[in-house]
């Protein structure tokens, strides 16, 4: 069963998709939560924590992708290809990681804003999500230390970590005319190579796992 807090930042999500930021109401969130308003109060302080979360949240969220298409037993490669495919992917569906990754704000969004200056929050998760959330380029190294960090070192590995970043980037923004992975192997360079999983089948699913498919393949 979800905690309060987790029941209030799926409601608070589910809200974001139906209306503008501006127009989310805290009575209405903690209603689709079933919690009471102190609860929500209580636990983001206010409407600015609420979306301080909601940003930390879909930060992660994106970040633990990123771990999962990683975690595969697939050529680097491929791995880095399921790391741009993903990003793509989770930029297009969800409105918050395409900002976080572009630092382009639609007024439908809740932008980032400082912390609170008053004392720090006594919820732990809190405190973390009052600290911020990486802008575009600290979240674009971010990756790429990641992928240096799970492929085999060797010479090249960083800038090809920092290559497919920056190629899924560019088709978040400037999305091409071909389907996503055909266009981001070409772009990439990559070469399908008989009996390797692919990189369509290494697709991070819900939090905790892949897909069954990828599965099949030899992911986590």
């Amino acid at each position: 069963m979800p905690t309060a807090r987790e029941a209030l930042l799926e409601a608070a999500r589910a809200a974001l998709t139906a209306r503008p930021w501006p127009v989310v109401r805290m009575v209405d969130v903690a209603a689709a939560a079933g919690v009471s308003r102190q609860t929500l109060y209580n636990e983001f302080g206010g409407k600015d924590g609420l979306a301080r979360a909601l940003l930390r949240r879909e930060t992660d969220w994106y970040l633990d992708g990123v771990d999962r298409a990683l975690g595969s037993h697939a050529a680097g490669r491929e791995r880095l290809l399921a790391v741009a495919e993903w990003t793509v992917r989770a930029a297009r569906a969800h409105p918050l990681v395409r900002a976080l990754l572009t630092g382009c704000w639609d007024e439908r969004l809740p932008a980032p804003r400082p912390g609170p200056a008053r004392a720090p929050s006594a919820v732990p998760a809190q405190r973390r999500a009052d600290a911020g959330v990486p802008g575009p380029a600290e979240l674009a190294r971010a990756v790429r230390d990641r992928a240096a960090a799970a492929l085999e070192p060797g010479e090249g590995t960083r800038r090809r970590c920092e290559l497919a970043v920056r190629v899924a980037l560019s088709c978040v923004v400037a999305p091409p005319e071909e389907p996503g992975e055909v266009a981001l192997r070409e772009l990439l360079g990559i070469a399908e190579r008989p009996g390797e999983p692919r990189a369509a089948e290494l697709r991070p699913g819900p939090p905790g796992g892949f897909s069954a498919r990828s599965r099949r393949a030899g992911g986590r």
